[in-house]
Order: C-alpha cells, then structure tokens, then sequence
C-alpha cells in the first residue's frame, strides 16, 4: 500500500483523460441525494467526495436485478466505480465469498469484479442511519478495494492497494504530477475519521453489536415480530436495497433463455413449495426470517458479516421500521 497527493485541478484534468478509456460510475450529487451515475465531463464538478452514501448499493454491478445468464462471453470492459463507502464494500467481502466459492464459481459475477477498479472514499460525515461502527467497519478504508481517494481542500490524496489499482495510477499519473505524503494532511485525515467514528459510536451506543445481535435473535419472542411486522406490507425494499441480499429466481424463457432475477424473502411466496406448503406464509415470520439470515444463518457458513450498517433498509421502508430500534427493544 502506498500514499500520494496530487492538486485536484490536476485530479480532474486526468479524470477527462480516463474517461476516454474507460467507463466510468461516480458517486454524484443531486438535488436530492447522491448516487452513482455515469460520468461526463460535465459532471466531474458534481463528484461527491468523502460524503456518505450512495442511494444505490454496490452489489447493483455485480448482480443486475434481472440479467440473462443463458449466453456468455461477452466482451469485457474497462470500467470505474468511484467514491464507493466502505460500507459496501464490506459488504461486497460477503458476495465474493457466495459467488467466487471455488467449487460454485459464478462467472458472470466474477467476469464483472475483473472488468471494474473500485475507488473508495473516506466518508468525512454520517447520515441518520449509518451504524457500520456499531458491527465493528470504519466510515474509511485502508485496505478494501483497489484504491481510496479523500479530499483535503484542493488536493486529492490517493492511497493504491492493490496491484490493478497500481497498474491504473500509473496509466495516467507520472512522478512528476504526484507528490508524497506529508504530515498535516495525514494528522488532518486522522482527526476527520476520529471525529466521524466518535459521532457514530455516540449516535449508535445503544445498537447492540453483531454477535450480541445473534444472541438476540435467537432468544427472541413472536410478540416484538408481530409488533414491528404490523406495518410491513411486503414490499421487499429492504432485501433490494440491500447490500448483501442476494438471493434470486432462475427464470426459464422461450428459445432456451434463462433469466436471472433477484428475489426477496419479503414477497409473499417465497418459500411456498409443491403442494402450497408455505414456512414463510405468515408475515411476522417472513420479517423475522431476514434477520435470522443476516445475523444467525449467514455467520454459520461465512466469514464475513451479513449487515454492515449502511441503513438503507430503514430508509427505503414503506412501514417505517427502524430496525436498530427493534433490536435496541430486545436488550431491554
């Protein structure tokens, strides 16, 4: 891993340059948030640095909601995300490790994680639900994805870890145009992250943390599920918003076409089986059975953690369930 700065007038003008290369997705604001879209030159000036979050997840490139899986080889591409939060790509850790299994290899998966350099940003401030430090994830990276920018007033400073990160820098960044790290700039990105942690821990200190979660989990009643479930209408925002959710349908189509579709244990069905046996039938345990997945299933056969507290499933709720406050509930 190594550290360089560049002016971010020199940032911008090599931003034209990649962007006749390669196919780049930013995190931009709007009037309304901030999301990625494709970016133009245009649009460079509405680069949304160290701001949390995008409204899209990551796991969006890497699994389309609908995607035709009955041809392969198609031609790869070059291609960019930018100002990714660390977050997601915590997140991203728990797809690899479904999709990238050696014995059950996705290769559409796998051929779009090879075709994009991920760019992470440091996020300097947080939104009402962010809780990644509650399940132990930073609001910056250090080690995740192949590089991370920050801004610090008018210079870009980029940390490269990976060696297509590196092979990238060199692409378009000479010696001659970087330069290496100083020391107020480091101490002035250690105090943003330092304050931004001790705002999360404050705002989040009654979040219980993952494993004490599981614990919850499982001792849990069916009252505080019908309790919290009473406004849930199914809608499935919070699977699809998801950054770890990623259970989907294979769908058989005219001509021997198969589609990929991603599915939702929210929808009514979901389980239903031969005979109409349903274990999901009644609402409360279909809302329950999410977070069984997240915190006790998905632990038992993997590594990485399913919830990395980007809090997007309390934003997109219909009903307006807070899932923070349900666990908060179960401590007391």
């Amino acid at each position: 891993m190594r550290y360089l700065k560049v002016h971010r007038t020199i940032w911008e003008n090599k931003l034209e340059e990649i962007l006749e290369a390669y196919q780049v997705y930013a995190s931009l604001s709007n009037e309304f948030s901030i999301d990625y879209e494709l970016l133009t030159k245009e649009l460079i000036p509405n680069i949304a640095y160290n701001t949390p979050k995008p409204v899209t997840p990551l796991k969006n490139f890497f699994l389309p909601v609908k995607e035709d899986v009955s041809v392969s080889g198609r031609k790869p591409e070059k291609r960019v995300i930018m100002g990714i939060p660390h977050c997601d790509l915590a997140a991203l850790n728990l797809l690899d490790e479904i999709y990238l299994d050696k014995d059950f290899i996705d290769p559409f998966y796998r051929n779009k994680r090879e075709e994009f350099i991920l760019i992470s940003s440091d996020c300097f401030s947080n939104q009402e639900h962010c809780h990644c430090t509650s399940y132990g994830i930073n609001p910056f990276t250090e080690e995740a994805g192949d590089i991370a920018i920050t801004l610090v007033e008018e210079i870009i400073v980029i940390a490269v870890f990976t060696a297509k990160g590196e092979k990238f820098i060199g692409e378009f960044f000479t010696d001659k145009l970087v330069e290496r790290l100083d020391t107020p700039t480091v101490d002035f990105i250690k105090e943003k992250r330092n304050t931004v942690i001790n705002q999360l821990n404050e705002t989040n200190k009654g979040i219980p943390d993952y494993k004490k979660t599981r614990d919850l989990l499982i001792d849990s009643k069916d009252e505080i599920w019908k309790k919290y479930a009473s406004t849930c209408v199914s809608c499935g925002a919070c699977a699809s918003i998801c950054p770890t959710c990623s259970c989907f349908l294979l769908i058989d189509r005219p001509e021997f076409k198969k589609t990929k579709q991603l599915d939702a244990c929210q929808y009514p069905g979901f389980e239903r089986v031969a005979g109409g046996e349903d274990p999901l039938h009644h609402l409360f345990v279909r809302f329950r059975n999410r977070y069984l997945c997240k915190y006790v299933w998905k632990p038992q056969g993997f590594n990485s953690i399913a919830c990395t507290g980007c809090g997007r499933c309390i934003e997109a709720c219909i009903g307006k369930i807070n899932k923070n406050e349900l666990f908060i509930e179960l401590t007391n």
